[in-house]
């Protein structure tokens, strides 16, 4: 019942920086909890940053404090990820995702039921 929509990603070199962003559209006033994961070729997907939706409590992964900045303009259901420093670790496919409820830790993917269709992020050394 919500579709998500990303843009941003591109291949840039280590050090430079990208902005992502994702609309969501549909039931969006169910939503709990909206943020972003990446998945490097081979690997799991893993937590990035996300919003508590209503209070606006971020939330980030150890390895992107102070490097990523995730946003919101919450009238717009739209959320932005701000991405600095970046490197070749990094490189990944970026993926926007709504949880409509508080079943899960905010990090962990199986909270979160619906998914965009990811950006991919290429960090070259």
């Amino acid at each position: 019942q919500v579709q998500l929509v990303e843009s941003g990603g591109g291949l840039v070199q280590a050090g430079g920086s990208l902005n992502l962003n994702c609309t969501a559209s549909g039931r969006t006033q169910t939503t709990y909890r909206m943020g972003w994961f990446r998945q490097a070729q081979g690997k799991e997907r893993e937590f990035v940053a996300a919003f508590s939706w209503n209070g606006g409590t971020t939330y980030y992964e150890d390895s992107v404090k102070g490097r990523f900045t995730i946003s919101r303009e919450k009238a717009k259901n739209t959320i932005y990820l701000e991405m600095t420093t970046l490197q070749p670790d990094d490189t990944a496919v970026y993926y926007c995702a709504v949880s409509d409820r508080a079943m899960y830790h905010w990090a962990v993917p199986d909270g979160y039921q619906y998914w965009g269709q990811g950006t991919q992020v290429t960090v070259s050394p």
